[in-house]
């Protein structure tokens, strides 16, 4: 039974971050995204110089370990008082089912909780898998929304969970 734990990533964790998702994105993708838009987004998502903006933007890392080793992350940030979003969670394909994307959520959940959040809100590509993860964990569509970005469209269900 692995070990998770999460630590508060900061801007010298953005290798880590960058090393899990170039494991991720890829097989999460590969079957809704063309191989361009996936290069296209992850330069424009999680470069060094992306990530940085987006710490001091407002977005809070968490990093997920799993007997001391970096498996995954996620990243909120405030919308308006009381209601946060959810812009990304990943774990490492080789942890998935095994509890660590469960355990993940859960620590951002409380992260948030601990922030005065009251709602989670989350993106998820229409013909992404993980929409009936989300729901299992207590998440409902709301929404959905067609995002530009650059040549490509993001074609999204917005979902949302009370944190009671």
């Amino acid at each position: 039974m692995p070990s998770f734990a999460t630590l508060h990533a900061s801007v010298e964790d953005i290798p880590t971050i960058i090393t899990i998702q170039e494991k991720t994105w890829e097989p999460t993708y590969r079957d809704i995204l063309s191989q361009e838009q996936i290069d296209y987004m992850f330069e424009k998502i999680y470069s060094p110089e992306s990530l940085t903006e987006q710490m001091h933007s407002g977005q809070h890392f968490l990093l997920l370990t799993s007997d001391g080793d970096p498996v995954g992350f996620s990243a909120v940030s405030e919308e308006r008082p009381g209601k946060f979003k959810l812009h990304k969670i990943y774990v490492l394909p080789a942890t998935q089912g095994t509890g660590a994307g469960k355990y993940l959520l859960h620590e951002t959940e409380s992260y948030v909780k601990a922030g005065g959040g009251t709602v989670l809100s989350l993106n998820v590509n229409r013909y992404n898998k993980a929409r009936s993860f989300y729901e299992k964990m207590g998440f409902s569509v709301v929404d959905e929304q067609d995002i530009p970005i650059g040549p490509y469209w993001m074609n999204d269900y917005i979902l949302e969970k009370p944190l009671n």
